[in-house]
């Protein structure tokens, strides 16, 4: 099997933010081509639980992005989660053709990792933290290493920083806005967040 590409970024090291935007692009152009004809940013969690929130706040961050082929499902206001995750991308292919898929998602690690931000390639599997089978989705994925896994997994995403997801948040959202508006001007293509 071939072995997926990722990169690890420390929200908390110098240029965090700029090391996140050019991880992204490198993932991004490794994996994006010609046959696909959407970019759907597919943010998972809910807003009822800190450590899993974080899907959520950068759909909410990204929820104005316009773009002819740019859509983004999983907000604060209608976020997705486990309860109706299959349903939304059962949507998703209703509505796209062969689109290209972002994940992002929060999950849990090694005490080491918690406050690093992972970019790879291919799908993620939502829910695997908490013991939940859910579907694998995404051609590529983001994903925010909150809180320490191995115990109390739920207890632990209630008990997470807040302070944290936000950061993670704010890093995950400007770094994908920013190099969705490098492609769309390559592209030729107006893309504008509004306020």
């Amino acid at each position: 099997m071939e072995s997926k590409f990722s990169i690890y970024i420390d929200i908390n090291k110098p240029y965090a933010s700029s090391m996140f935007i050019r991880g992204f692009e490198e993932i991004l152009l490794r994996n994006l081509n010609r046959e696909y004809s959407h970019i759907v940013i597919l943010c998972i969690g809910t807003d009822r639980s800190t450590g899993d929130c974080l899907g959520p706040l950068v759909g909410h961050k990204l929820r104005y992005i316009q773009g002819k082929n740019i859509h983004v499902y999983g907000t604060l206001e209608e976020p997705v989660h486990a309860k109706n995750l299959k349903s939304i991308i059962e949507e998703i292919e209703r509505n796209y053709r062969n689109p290209f898929i972002i994940s992002i998602d929060a999950c849990l690690g090694r005490a080491e990792s918690i406050g690093c931000i992972s970019i790879g390639e291919g799908p993620i599997k939502p829910g695997a933290g908490v013991n939940k089978k859910l579907p694998e989705i995404g051609h590529m994925h983001v994903m925010g290493i909150v809180n320490i896994s191995g115990f109390m997994e739920y207890m632990i995403l209630q008990n997470t920083r807040l302070s944290l997801v936000m950061k993670m948040a704010d890093i995950i959202s400007a770094g994908i806005y920013y190099n969705l508006s490098k492609l769309a001007n390559r592209n030729l293509e107006a893309i504008t967040l509004k306020k």
